[in-house]
C-alpha cells in the first residue's frame, strides 16, 4: 500500500514530536495553523491558502514550524514551504522532514542542513531562542489569549503583532509602536495586550505586586467608545470611560479602575461652567498610568506641532504604545520619531494577497467641466468672479461653486453604483455634503427620505446617530453618507461597497485611511470600488504603496483653505479658538443647457500583484503570463475542452491573479461582452477573434451531434443552451448531475433513458470539443 502524507504524519513525524515532549510537557502546543485564507476572488471564491502542518509553540511563542511531506518523497522537498511560513509566523526554526530525513533552517543565523535525531525538546528550543532569559518574557506567556469561548482567534499577524509589543515591554523599551493596515484589528490586538498586562499583573515598578493602570487615548468619541465596548470581556469594576459630565456628577477624576478610555479633548479642558474649576489631564500624577495606548497615534498628540503633545509628555513614565495604519510618510515623520520604528508592521497589499481584507477596483472619472473659466452667459449669483482664472479642482465647492456641476456628477455615480449598497462619499466642506446629500435624495430611487444623510462636525450627536445606524449591517437605512472629513477614519462598517471621492486627497496618508473605509471583509462582498473624480488615483504611484516615504513635500493647505470640519470631534466643551472666517465663496449658474454638455469618460484599474494597473497594463500581464502557460492555440482549445482540465487551468490563472470577475472586465474591454473566457484568453494569447457564445452553441449543434439518439441530442441541446445563457461555469463536471436532476428527475431516472454514466459523460466531454474548434 502507497503511504499517504497523513501516514507519514501519523506513524513517524508524530512520534518523534511527542516523544521530544511536543503536546506533552506543560506550555508545550503543536498545532496545524491556517496562516491566510487566500485573496477574496469573485464569486465567492479565494486563491489559494497557506496552511503550516506543524506549529510549535511554547509559553505562548511560536518556535518552530515543519513542513511535512510523505515518505515517498524527499524529506528536503517541503523546505521552501518551511522557510515562507516560519518568515510569516516570525518563529526562529524552520524543518521540513519526509518522516525520515530531517532538515533544519535557523532563520536568524541562516544556519542550515540535517538534524539527527531526538528533535529538540521543547526547553532546548525555547534555550536556542531565547538564550538571555527574561522573566516577564515567560510570565506573559503563561497568560492565555482572551478568546471569548473560542469564538476568536488571533490571526498570524495579530498574534505577531501582540508578541513584538509584549517582548519590547519585557526588554524595558518605553515607546512602541504599531503599523498595522486599516481593517486589520488594532482594537483587537491592544485588547490582548492590556489583557495579558493586566492579568501578569505587569507594572512600571516591574514588581508583579499589583496590576497596572492603563490608559486608552484616542481623538474621536467614536474610537473611545469602540475600544470601551471591545474590552467587555474585564470585569465590569476594571473599566472607566473618563467623560467630563461624570467627572462633575462625581466632583472629581475617576482613579479605581485598571483600564480607562478617553479623549484628547477631555483631557484638555472639562467643558464646565466658567465658575467651575477646569478638569486637566493634570489631575492625575505623571507615574499614574503604567501604559498608555494612543490610537490613531499619527493623528493625535505624537504630531510635534499638536497641543495634545503636552498630555504624552507630562505622563513620561508611562509605556506608550502608538497605533497607526499609515506608514512612514514625510508628513507624520514627527510620529516615528516619537516612537520609533514600529515593531511590527503589516501592510495593506499584505492583508488583500493574504485575503484578510477587501480588494478594490478605481473608476477614474474624468470629465469636460474638471477646470472652470467663466464664460458669456454664465451667471454669478454671489461673490466676485475672477473672469481671467482657470479655476481646478481646489477651488471647486472652497471658492467657487457650481451647483449644475455637482449636480452632474451625482447623477453619473448614481447611474453606475448599485443604489442598494452602502457608499461613503468624501466631499470639500461640510456645506458641500449638504448639497450633495440632498442631490442624492432628490434623483434617488429608494423613496425612502432617510436614503442619504450627513455625517459631519456640525451634525453632532445626530450625525453620530446616522453613522451608528450605517454601521448595523442588518439596517439598509441609512444607504449613503456624505461627508467631508469626520469619515475618513473611524467607521467600522463593514459592508461599504463604493467610496465616491468629491474632493482632492492631499497626502498619502489621507488616502490610504479613506481606502481603508472599505477594506473590511463581509460575507458576499468581492471587492468595492471607489470612483474618483480627482485623480486621486495618482497617489498609487507612491513607490510600491507601501514603500519608502516620498521627499518631503508641502502638501497642508493654508489656514485661510481649510474647511471648519476636520478630523476630530469638537471637544466635549469646546474651548474658544480664533478662527478666520472662510473664504467669500462664488457662486455660478452656468448659462441654460450648459450643464446638459457635461460628459464624462471613465477608466477602470486593478489591484494586482500589490499595485495599482490599468486595463491596458493588465492585459498584457496577461499575455506574459499566457505565454508561459501556452505554446500554442491547439494546447488552449484541448484544455477547454475537457472540464477537469478547464477547471485546473482557471485554478492556475486564479492564482495568479486572473480571476472570473476580472476576465469579464477583459471580455468587456475587447468589446466581446457575450463570448466565453476562452475568446478572452485566445485573443489577448493568439490574436484570435472573439466569437460570441450564440455563434459557437449553433456549430456545435451542427457539427457535434451525429451519431447521437434523439433523447440524448436533446439532453446535449439543453446543456448548450445552458452554456449559452449562463457562460463556461455551466460545462463543469459537477454539473452533470445538477443537469440529470432537473431533466429527468435523478441519475437513475436519466440512464433508462440515455444509458451509462461513462456514456453520459463522454456525451457531455465530447460536446465541448466541438464548442471550441
Amino acid at each position: 500500500m502507497i503511504e499517504t502524507e497523513a501516514d507519514t504524519r501519523a506513524n513517524r513525524i508524530d512520534p518523534v514530536l511527542r516523544d521530544a515532549g511536543w503536546g506533552v510537557a506543560d506550555g508545550a502546543q503543536v498545532h496545524r495553523e491556517l496562516i491566510c485564507p487566500g485573496r477574496i476572488l469573485a464569486g465567492g471564491q479565494r486563491g489559494t491558502g497557506l496552511s503550516a502542518d506543524y506549529v510549535l509553540s511554547y509559553r505562548g511563542r511560536k518556535l518552530a514550524v515543519i513542513e511535512a511531506k510523505k515518505a515517498g518523497l524527499g524529506h528536503t522537498t517541503g523546505v521552501g514551504q518551511a522557510k515562507d511560513y516560519a518568515d510569516r509566523l516570525k518563529a526562529r526554526f524552520a524543518y521540513a522532514t519526509n518522516g525520515i530525513g530531517w532538515y533544519g533552517i535557523d532563520m536568524h543565523t541562516g544556519a542550515e542542513g540535517d538534524i539527527a535525531l531526538p528533535f529538540p525538546t521543547p526547553e532546548q528550543l525555547w534555550l536556542r531562542c531565547f538564550p538571555d532569559g527574561n522573566d516577564w518574557r515567560e510570565r506573559f506567556g503563561t497568560v492565555p489569549f482572551e478568546t471569548g469561548g473560542g469564538r476568536w482567534q488571533p490571526r498570524y499577524y495579530q498574534h505577531n503583532a501582540i508578541t513584538a509589543v509584549l517582548e519590547a515591554i519585557a526588554k524595558d523599551r518605553n515607546r512602541v509602536l504599531l503599523t498595522l493596515a486599516t481593517g486589520t484589528g488594532k482594537t483587537s490586538i491592544a485588547f490582548q495586550i492590556v489583557w495579558k498586562l493586566f492579568h501578569s499583573k505587569w507594572n512600571l515598578s516591574r514588581d508583579p505586586v499589583r496590576r497596572p493602570r492603563i490608559l486608552f487615548l484616542a481623538d474621536r468619541n467614536i474610537l473611545a467608545d469602540q475600544a470601551f465596548n471591545a474590552f467587555s470581556a474585564f470585569p465590569s469594576d476594571a473599566l472607566c470611560r473618563i467623560r467630563p459630565e461624570e467627572i462633575r456628577k462625581r466632583g472629581g477624576i475617576p482613579r479605581n479602575a485598571s483600564v480607562f478610555f478617553t479623549i484628547f479633548q477631555t483631557f484638555m479642558t472639562g467643558g464646565g461652567a466658567p465658575d467651575e474649576p477646569q478638569f486637566t489631564f493634570e489631575g492625575y500624577e505623571p507615574d499614574f498610568f503604567d501604559f498608555i495606548v494612543i490610537d490613531e497615534c499619527h493623528r493625535g498628540g505624537a504630531r510635534d506641532e499638536s497641543t495634545w503633545r503636552g498630555i504624552l509628555e507630562y505622563f513620561k513614565p508611562a509605556v506608550q504604545l502608538g497605533l497607526t495604519a499609515t506608514p512612514k510618510r514625510d508628513v507624520n515623520a514627527d510620529t516615528y520619531a516619537y516612537f520609533g520604528e514600529p515593531v511590527y508592521t503589516y501592510a495593506l497589499k499584505e492583508g488583500i494577497g493574504d485575503g484578510f481584507l477587501t480588494p478594490f477596483k478605481v473608476r477614474q472619472m474624468a470629465s469636460t467641466l474638471d477646470e472652470y473659466t467663466f464664460t458669456d452667459g454664465d451667471v454669478v449669483l454671489a461673490g466676485e468672479i475672477d473672469r481671467d482664472r482657470t479655476y481646478t479642482e481646489a477651488d471647486f465647492n472652497t471658492r467657487l461653486i457650481i451647483d449644475q456641476r455637482e449636480q452632474s456628477r451625482v447623477q453619473e455615480f448614481m447611474d453606475q453604483i448599485d443604489q442598494r449598497q452602502k457608499t461613503l462619499v468624501f466631499c470639500a466642506t461640510q456645506d458641500h455634503a449638504a448639497r450633495v446629500r440632498d442631490f442624492i435624495n432628490q434623483i434617488k430611487d429608494n423613496p425612502d427620505p432617510h436614503y442619504c444623510k450627513r455625517v459631519t462636525a456640525d451634525d453632532g450627536e445626530l450625525g453620530e446617530r446616522h453613522l451608528r445606524e450605517f454601521q448595523d449591517n442588518e439596517k439598509t437605512l441609512p444607504t449613503i453618507l456624505t461627508t467631508s472629513q469626520k469619515l475618513s477614519t473611524g467607521v467600522d462598517a463593514l459592508n461599504i461597497r463604493n467610496i465616491v471621492l468629491l474632493r482632492p486627497i492631499r497626502s498619502m496618508i489621507e488616502f490610504k485611511q479613506i481606502i481603508g473605509r472599505g477594506t473590511r471583509t463581509f460575507d458576499g462582498k468581492d471587492y468595492f470600488t471607489i470612483y474618483d473624480f480627482v485623480k486621486a488615483y495618482e497617489h498609487f504611484n507612491d513607490p510600491e504603496w507601501d514603500g519608502e516615504p516620498l521627499p518631503p513635500e508641502d502638501t497642508r493647505p493654508s489656514r485661510k483653505d481649510r474647511d471648519h470640519d476636520g478630523p476630530f470631534d469638537p471637544p466635549d466643551g469646546p474651548p474658544h479658538v480664533d478662527e478666520p472666517p472662510p473664504p467669500e465663496r462664488v457662486v455660478v449658474k452656468l448659462a441654460d443647457g450648459k450643464e446638459r454638455s457635461i460628459r464624462y469618460v471613465s477608466a477602470t484599474t486593478y489591484w494586482h500583484d500589490g499595485r495599482q494597473i490599468s486595463a491596458q497594463e493588465f492585459m498584457e500581464q496577461l499575455f506574459g503570463d499566457l505565454d508561459a502557460l501556452l505554446t500554442h492555440e491547439d494546447e488552449l482549445r484541448a484544455i477547454w475542452s475537457d472540464p477537469d482540465r478547464r477547471e485546473a487551468f482557471i485554478q492556475q490563472l486564479t492564482d495568479r491573479g486572473y480571476d472570473s470577475e476580472r476576465l469579464d472586465d477583459m471580455r468587456r474591454l475587447i468589446d466581446a461582452p457575450n463570448s466565453d473566457i476562452f475568446d478572452v484568453l485566445a485573443y489577448v494569447r493568439f490574436t484570435l477573434a472573439p466569437l460570441a457564445r450564440s455563434q459557437r452553441v449553433r456549430c456545435a449543434l451542427s457539427n457535434g451531434l451525429g451519431g447521437y439518439e434523439r433523447e440524448m441530442k436533446s439532453f446535449l441541446e439543453y446543456v448548450l443552451g445552458n452554456y449559452e445563457r449562463n457562460g463556461i461555469g455551466e460545462l463543469a463536471s459537477n454539473k452533470v448531475a445538477d443537469f440529470l436532476r432537473i431533466r429527468y428527475g435523478g441519475v437513475n431516472d436519466a440512464k433508462r433513458v440515455l444509458g451509462s454514466v461513462e456514456v453520459i459523460r463522454r456525451a457531455f466531454v465530447d460536446i465541448q470539443g466541438h464548442l471550441f474548434r
